[in-house]
């Protein structure tokens, strides 16, 4: 079963910053905590980050519901340079409410005004029907909300012209 989440915004910055910052950025200012959902301290193994078929494993602190330590591997699926990125959140290291994958995209267009349009979306996976009504407003309400914290720290980073860590 599927729950998909979208949100759109404007930039005003050039697209290869809208489309770099968020994947390529220190992943620790894109994914700082929200609510119920911790932030990321850091990742290891992330050599081949940025690049299709590459992979780090991430690292979360300590929240209401989630442990602190190696929470997950995230995979680069797909890279349209200054288009669309596609990444996967999976081998969760704990329980993650019944989700077995996330994967996320983010795809940028460059409008005639100069400004980039930019999509986020989100669909979470589980194969649990008894799960699904809590799966569902999870993904409404909890990870859209969480989205918008993190396109905004997307936003600031490609605005301030932050450094890529990966390339």
């Amino acid at each position: 079963m599927q729950t998909k989440t979208k949100i759109s915004t404007l930039f005003d910055t050039t697209l290869e910053r809208a489309f770099k910052s968020p994947m390529l950025c220190d992943v620790t200012k894109v994914h700082t905590g929200y609510g119920v959902t911790p932030k990321v301290t850091h990742c290891t193994e992330d050599d081949s980050w940025g690049k299709v078929g590459g992979s780090r494993k991430v690292h979360l602190g300590r929240s209401l519901l989630v442990k602190a330590g190696e929470s997950s591997l995230d995979k680069v699926l797909a890279r349209e340079e200054n288009r669309y990125w596609k990444i996967e959140i999976c081998e969760f290291s704990s329980w993650m409410f019944g989700f077995e994958k996330f994967q996320g995209e983010w795809i940028t267009t460059k409008l005639p005004d100069g400004k980039i349009e930019v999509h986020y979306i989100y669909t979470l996976f589980s194969s649990s029907l008894l799960f699904y009504p809590f799966h569902f407003l999870f993904t409404k309400l909890v990870w859209r909300n969480y989205m918008r914290h993190c396109l905004e720290n997307v936003r600031q980073l490609a605005l301030n012209n932050s450094p890529y860590l990966h390339e």
